[in-house]
C-alpha cells in the first residue's frame, strides 16, 4: 500500500500550483466555455490516469467547468492532469475549489455514528467521519461537546432518496439506534432522530408534484 504523503510535501513539489489540499484530498478546478471543452479535458484525464489511479480520482464535469480530485496526494498524476488543461488551453481556477463537510456536536460518537451511518448510506472512516463512497455529498463528522444542549436543533439534514427505498433506509436507521420523531407529512417526509436527539429528514418526491 502506498504511503499518504503529507499536504506540505504536496504543496512543496514543483508543478502543483493549480492543486489545493482540503483534508485528506488535493482538488483542481479547471475553468471550460462549454461542456464539449470539459469533455476533451476529462478524456484527456481518462487516457492519462492508469486503472489504479483511477480508483482514487474523482471527476466532476459542469458546463463552466471541471473540477478533480485526488484522495491520494500523487503530484505526478496532479502535474500531468495540469499539463493537459494547459495544452488544452483550460486556465485553472484555485478560488473555485472546495469541500464541504457537516459537523455535529455529540455526546458519545459510538452511540449516534451508526444511526447517521445507515441513514447516509454512507462508509464510516475512523470513529467519527463519514464519507459518501460515490463522492456526491459532503463529508459528514462527529464532535464531541462536554455537556448535552436540551433545545432542539437549529439546524437538521434532509436526505433525499429514490421513493421506493425509502422505507429501507429508514428502517436501517431505526436498527441503528434511531428513532421515528413523526410521520405526519409521509410519503414526502419523514423526521427521524438519533440516540441524542439530532433530526433529520428522508423525504422522497411522492406528493410534491
Amino acid at each position: 500500500m502506498t504511503v499518504q504523503i503529507t499536504a506540505r510535501q504536496f504543496h512543496e513539489a514543483d508543478g502543483v500550483e493549480d492543486w489545493r489540499s482540503l483534508y485528506h484530498l488535493v482538488s483542481a478546478h479547471f475553468r471550460t466555455g462549454s461542456l464539449a471543452e470539459g469533455i476533451a479535458l476529462v478524456d484527456e484525464i481518462g487516457q492519462l490516469a492508469s486503472d489504479d489511479e483511477q480508483r482514487y480520482l474523482s471527476v466532476d464535469l459542469r458546463h463552466a467547468g471541471v473540477t478533480v480530485s485526488l484522495s491520494r496526494r500523487d503530484i505526478e498524476l496532479a502535474r500531468q492532469i495540469s499539463a493537459a488543461a494547459r495544452a488544452l488551453d483550460i486556465p485553472a481556477d484555485p478560488t473555485a475549489v472546495q469541500l464541504i463537510n457537516v459537523t455535529l456536536d455529540v455526546l458519545v460518537s459510538a452511540k449516534v455514528l451508526p444511526f447517521w451511518r445507515a441513514l447516509l448510506g454512507y462508509r464510516e472512516i475512523g470513529d467519527t467521519y463519514l464519507a459518501d463512497p460515490a463522492r456526491r455529498g459532503p463529508g459528514f463528522g462527529l464532535q464531541k461537546m462536554e455537556a448535552a444542549r436540551p433545545q432542539r436543533n437549529r439546524m437538521h439534514l434532509d436526505i433525499a432518496v429514490p421513493h421506493d427505498q425509502a422505507e429501507a433506509r429508514i428502517a436501517a436507521a431505526l436498527a441503528a439506534g434511531g428513532h421515528l420523531v413523526s410521520e405526519a407529512h409521509a410519503p414526502m417526509w419523514w423526521v427521524l432522530a438519533d440516540a441524542e436527539g439530532n433530526e433529520a429528514c428522508v423525504a422522497t418526491w411522492v406528493g410534491r408534484e
